[in-house]
């Protein structure tokens, strides 16, 4: 009995020196020593549990007290079994947020309950190298479906670089066919000089690594460099096209728009009323009480025409925030006795502000629809995105009633844009293959410049002169609608299937031009897909992340960027081609009347109430707020801007009044805060997608 009792005494001390031994070691642990030293503890651990050998089985007495498991399920269900928390609303949409941004975080967690007690954790080692490879070999064998595709349809090599937080630049490498997007390298460059020969380099070295046969086009955004690069690369490689991005292109358009003086000014006063209410909290809860808790969007140096935007949603709230400017909460406020509050109550009630923004919608919000068709990734937009310029043209034109002065300007920017930089013979080749708009219009055979364009590119993707021949001679089966393309169920769904599609269930009649066809209808139009907040990888090439040998970091870029890709595919809404009748409607959801400005008075003759005469132009006047309406930059007149240039919008060189509204140190703290908003599918401030900002016009 005394040798039972001093053994039971003996355990015990153990455990306890045991336990003080594992705190202690655990808080002064290296990473890279971690796996040992949970290794040396295995021993205490076992000790500590008694030196009993049976894990999880239970004793006599868990038969009376273990309650049954189907039992236990339903009352989980049923809730029985939750105790209620002042804070369970906020825990289970925290759930629900972590299982919808982390798509194997509830997989884990089922592993996790289905391996059951006495799961052990893996050491560090087996994470960093014997996981490691493991991630690596599944990713590879995810990507392979990938390389298939390169060789039967071709694919696009895409390549952008970027500067991270630190300023560096980064300069991402990837590979776009009908799967998907393929990461393959992201290089540091901070210590490269940026020259075009340099990027040719690095452009022809992937070129060669995915097989020139394979790559039909290069994708860069229209940095010199890259300009230069794409020229050399295409007289070394005369079977492939240099390709500019067209999202890149179509955002420096909006960006020449946002230069003009009347527009510029709009926005600087958009921001900072945005930046005004959103300062104050008395002031911004008084705002979500008129809006109905509806945020204003933030302005961030996100790309993808955030400043438009920006100004979609205050317009949306107009009434409002007019509303809201002229109450008794807000004339009783301090903010109304502040020159600040005074400057900005004025822009709400300025009739010539909200002109200007129907002027940015009816202008931007086409272009902004083009962008969300290039962005497209399942269903590749080549084939869409040279009628879908030509509408976006006419949507702007007839929005204006014809009135050429007042979009001269605006197309000229567009024209400069599309015709030197954006336009390639595989846009025109893209449209004429569509069957969707070939087929409903005739002058598309007829046009010089489209059918040029298409024989280039037969010239170029076609290496066989025989085979050049025999894509030409079939080309007359497909205008002519002869063979298959005259099949009824080929008639019905021209409009109905994706070009791709289409072509390959009733292209066999004409092989060659099939498989052309194809070939340029699976193409990307943008390199977007190298540029999708690429800011959340930053740390992998950290200087921490670098002390890893070069092969390991290699394959943790490789397994993380690929997973991601992979999943933005497989979540990612496709292209309709409805997508371009938005374009044609897209000014059903502008209010006011732009083109009968002169004549009826635009936002000033909008009624306070219903039931009243008053209208929005009077209050204005009684105010001192208003200010000469809307006219275009041929007859613009010299006025000066009310705050300092802001980061993310061009700055102005006219001379600023001594009551501006940002600060230098607010105006930092503003744009840093802005930084971190997602720039993943041009979210707005309180997370709904920006294209319901567009939508939800239609309803006022």
């Amino acid at each position: 009995m005394e040798g039972y009792m001093s053994s039971k005494k003996n355990q015990k001390d153990q455990m306890h020196m045991g336990s003080e031994d594992v705190n202690e070691d655990l808080f002064g642990l290296e990473d890279e020593d971690f796996g040992e030293e949970i290794n040396s503890r295995m021993n205490v651990t076992n000790i500590s549990s008694g030196g009993s050998n049976r894990g999880g089985r239970g004793g006599p007495m868990d038969h009376f007290f273990t309650p049954d498991a189907e039992m236990v399920v339903q009352n989980r269900k049923s809730g029985r079994m939750n105790q209620t928390t002042i804070n369970d609303a906020y825990k289970k949409e925290a759930r629900e947020r972590a299982c919808m941004l982390i798509t194997s975080f509830q997989p884990m967690i089922e592993a996790i309950g289905q391996y059951g007690v006495g799961m052990k954790g893996p050491t560090l080692h087996e994470v960093r190298v014997t996981n490691l490879k493991k991630e690596l070999a599944l990713t590879k064998d995810l990507m392979k479906d990938h390389m298939v595709e390169w060789g039967k349809n071709g694919c696009s090599i895409m390549s952008d670089g970027w500067t991270d937080r630190k300023e560096r630049t980064l300069v991402n490498f990837l590979v776009n066919c009908s799967k998907g997007t393929m990461f393959m390298q992201s290089i540091d460059a901070s210590s490269m000089i940026k020259t075009g020969e340099k990027m040719f380099e690095l452009l022809d070295k992937w070129v060669e690594q995915v097989s020139e046969e394979n790559v039909i086009q290069v994708i860069t955004d229209n940095h010199s460099s890259y300009v230069m690069a794409g020229r050399l690369l295409e007289l070394k490689r005369p079977h492939l096209y240099w390709t500019p991005c067209a999202a890149y292109c179509l955002d420096l358009m909006l960006e020449d728009i946002e230069k003009l003086p009347n527009i510029k000014r709009t926005l600087e006063r958009a921001i900072s009323l945005n930046w005004y209410i959103y300062n104050r909290s008395g002031l911004l809860n008084m705002m979500r009480r008129f809006t109905g808790q509806r945020e204003l969007l933030r302005p961030a140096k996100t790309r993808f025409a955030t400043a438009f935007i920006t100004l979609s949603r205050l317009h949306e709230q107009k009434n409002n925030l007019r509303k809201m400017f002229t109450s008794s909460d807000w004339s009783d406020s301090k903010w109304a006795k502040e020159q600040k509050g005074k400057t900005i109550g004025n822009i709400v009630l300025m009739p010539s502000f909200w002109n200007t923004i129907v002027f940015c919608l009816k202008v931007s919000g086409p272009l902004v629809r083009v962008l969300r068709l290039v962005d497209g990734e399942k269903k590749a937009p080549m084939g869409y995105i040279y009628e879908a310029m030509n509408r976006a043209k006419d949507t702007i034109m007839r929005s204006f009633n014809g009135n050429e002065e007042k979009y001269k300007e605006i197309f000229n920017i567009i024209d400069k844009r599309w015709e030197i930089q954006l336009h390639r013979p595989l846009h025109a080749a893209g449209y004429f293959l569509n069957p969707e708009f070939f087929y409903d219009k005739p002058e598309i055979e007829h046009d010089a410049e489209i059918m040029s364009d298409l024989y280039k590119c037969i010239l170029r993707l076609t290496r066989d002169p025989a085979k050049q021949e025999k894509v030409v001679a079939e080309v007359s089966l497909y205008t002519n609608a002869q063979g298959l393309f005259g099949n009824e169920l080929a008639i019905r769904t021209r409009k109905t299937r994706a070009p791709v599609e289409w072509w390959a269930a009733y292209g066999a009649s004409a092989p060659n031009l099939q498989r052309f066809a194809m070939k340029v209808l699976n193409l990307t139009c943008s390199a977007s897909g190298c540029e999708r907040n690429w800011s959340i990888f930053e740390n992998i090439h950290s200087k921490r992340r670098n002390r890893l040998d070069h092969q390991r970091l290699n394959d943790l870029v490789y397994v993380k960027y690929n997973r991601a890709l992979k999943r933005r595919y497989n979540e990612r809404s496709t292209i309709d081609p409805i997508s371009l009748k938005d374009i044609d409607d897209s000014n059903e959801w502008l209010i006011g009347r732009m083109e009968d400005e002169d004549s009826h008075g635009g936002a000033q003759d909008d009624f306070v109430f219903d039931d009243d005469n008053l209208t929005w132009g009077d209050v204005a006047r009684a105010s001192g707020a208003e200010e000469a309406r809307f006219d275009t930059r041929a007859r613009e007149r010299a006025s000066s801007s009310i705050i300092p240039p802001t980061r993310g919008i061009a700055s102005s060189s006219r001379t600023l009044p001594s009551h501006s509204l940002i600060d230098e140190d607010e105006d930092g703290d503003m744009v840093d805060s802005a930084d971190e908003e997602d720039g993943e599918g041009y979210k707005c401030g309180d997370g709904n997608v920006d294209e319901d900002d567009f939508v939800d016009l239609e309803e006022e």
